[in-house]
């Protein structure tokens, strides 16, 4: 049976107007690993024809959830940074994504400095998906000839997030990538 776009947005939608929180956004997550089993879709939206870089390829005009369709052929690594107060699921495509989750150490108390450890690192193949919860400090290392769908609260273009440089020690606000 198919499971398209315009149903997962749908579901996305239900579940996050009636269940907030860690609860609808692990349900989210659990249908976007049903959009990513979906040959259609990934066809559309992951295969090789897939438009390089970042397309948004649905935002809800209610709640403000955004789904973003990212497709690389050269690899890539993003510093540690957090989505501010959003969330973000990540559903992997096609190839894998490294995701390594960081934990910070200081009080938060000098501004533009801070002491991060990076806490667990784990590999996310096709069909897999992850969550990270709002403030969740982590980095991604994207490989070659690599897809994957991002869903997120809202549009992380229109609020603060921040970017962390471990080696320096310090903390800006900034884009991710």
């Amino acid at each position: 049976m198919t499971y398209t776009l315009e149903a997962f947005c749908n579901d996305a939608k239900q579940i996050l107007a009636t269940t907030p929180g860690p609860a609808g956004r692990k349900a989210v997550c659990e249908a976007l690993e049903k959009l990513l089993k979906d040959e259609a879709f990934l066809a559309a939206y992951c295969g090789p024809d897939a438009k390089p870089g970042i397309e948004t390829v649905y935002r809800d005009p209610d709640l403000g959830f955004n789904v973003l369709v990212h497709a690389y052929a050269n690899g890539k690594s993003g510093p540690p940074h957090d989505h501010g107060d959003s969330w973000a699921v990540y559903g992997q495509a096609v190839g894998h994504t490294v995701m390594s989750t960081w934990r910070r150490l200081d009080d938060c108390s000098t501004e533009g400095r801070a002491k991060l450890e990076k806490d667990q690192t784990y590999q996310l193949d096709p069909g897999m998906a992850g969550i990270f919860e709002p403030k969740d400090i982590h980095s991604i290392v994207i490989a070659d000839n690599c897809r994957f769908v991002r869903v997120t609260g809202t549009d992380l273009g229109t609020i603060e997030t921040l970017v962390f440089n471990p080696e320096e020690g310090s903390v800006k606000p900034g884009n991710r990538l």
